[in-house]
């Protein structure tokens, strides 16, 4: 691609209203916006033009690394395929969510996630990678090995996001065992012997480890900087927690009532996508719609689908009161990139990267013409 690229006959999503205009990319940056179609350049044929899709939450790429059980691919293979996913579903920002404490029946280890985050990082210095990758550290405080694991990631700086979570059955995402029995005894064809046993280990490291591991990580990211999460919090109790050690985004309140203190607290709202586009959660928790709907959600995450980003925003717009085409892009673009203290990308305007996707919408689902990051096309 040439210093210069315009974009023409595009329906371009500013941060505050639609036109039917151009876009000059000069040096990989946005040099300049403006009404109207050019005389010259790459003709969009009046397909919708976004900024490029900010995710900063998916453990897509463990699905790449362990396909099977007992599986394990090539760490740099993985890697590029997640990408080359991620970067076809319009998202040029990525944090991969690598975790960070393991039960003892886990198939992954600390050390594959080390090796996960080398392949990123190996990735990144050849210029192998489509998407901008960073690394968000999903922390399970009540596991006994947290801290062990997360020393592994202490000197990386590619590590911009850390999520305090707790899946201990009982509370937060799983208040109801019930749903917990079939998501879990699903995913792993446990009996019921060994499901209860299993249950009661968890409590008992949970009352062990989980305040102390949530206390340490949270001080340590706040000495390194890292940008700090709360996950499935229930009420606001949980919020006022997380206030204390310094989140400040809230990952999938599971209650009106966590949402609104998050609210209160200033904190930044994430649902997730696949939960906008089945029509609820699969943990029987609130709706991302819901809370859309009383305003109370400003940031969508991929999580298990990367494409489910551009699918649900487009979904919304329009059909949730007060939620257009901008606010919806929004969800995806601008705020996860300024929750995640990325300043320079998530909106059309001059100066900001040049990172864009092309999307068609003749059809009920969106379909992703082209992507570009800095002005280069990589998908």
């Amino acid at each position: 691609m040439s210093a210069e690229t315009v974009f023409t006959n595009a329906r371009v999503v500013l941060a505050d209203h639609v036109i039917d205009g151009t876009v000059v990319v000069r040096d990989g940056r946005i040099a300049e916006v403006a009404d109207g179609r050019s005389a010259s350049g790459v003709d969009l044929e009046g397909d919708w033009l976004i900024p490029g899709i900010v995710e900063l939450h998916t453990d897509h790429l463990e699905n790449h690394y362990a396909p099977r059980p007992k599986v394990r691919w090539n760490p740099l293979a993985s890697v590029q395929a997640h990408d080359a996913q991620v970067a076809a579903s319009g998202i040029t920002t990525v944090f991969d969510a690598l975790r960070v404490g393991m039960d003892y029946d886990a198939e992954l280890n600390g050390e594959d996630m080390r090796r996960l985050a080398d392949a990123i990082e190996a990735g990144v210095a050849a210029d192998r990678l489509r998407a901008d990758h960073f690394i968000h550290l999903r922390c399970e405080v009540a596991a006994p090995d947290t801290l062990e694991v997360f020393k592994l990631f202490e000197r990386d700086g590619r590590v911009k996001l850390a999520s305090l979570m707790d899946h201990t059955p009982g509370q937060r995402q799983f208040t109801s065992l019930d749903h917990y029995r079939i998501y879990y005894q699903g995913k792993t064809g446990m009996s019921d012997e060994a499901f209860l046993a299993m249950i009661d280990r968890r409590v008992g490291q949970a009352a062990q480890f989980s305040e102390p591991h949530r206390a340490e990580i949270a001080e340590r990211c706040r000495a390194a900087g890292i940008v700090l999460a709360s996950h499935d919090d229930a009420t606001a109790a949980h919020v006022a927690e997380s206030l204390a050690h310094g989140v400040t985004i809230a990952e999938f309140p599971t209650t009106m009532e966590a949402a609104r203190a998050a609210r209160d607290g200033g904190l930044k709202i994430l649902m997730g996508a696949p939960n906008v586009v089945r029509g609820g959660s699969h943990s029987g928790n609130i709706a991302a719609r819901t809370l859309m709907e009383e305003g109370l959600l400003d940031i969508l995450s991929s999580d298990y689908v990367p494409f489910s980003l551009l699918h649900a925003a487009f979904m919304v717009a329009g059909d949730v009161p007060g939620v257009g085409v901008p606010e919806a892009i929004a969800t995806i673009t601008r705020n996860p990139a300024e929750a995640a203290g990325l300043t320079d990308r998530g909106v059309i305007e001059a100066g900001r990267r040049a990172d864009l996707v092309q999307v068609n919408l003749e059809h009920e689902v969106p379909l992703v013409r082209s992507v570009w990051r800095e002005g280069r096309r990589v998908s």
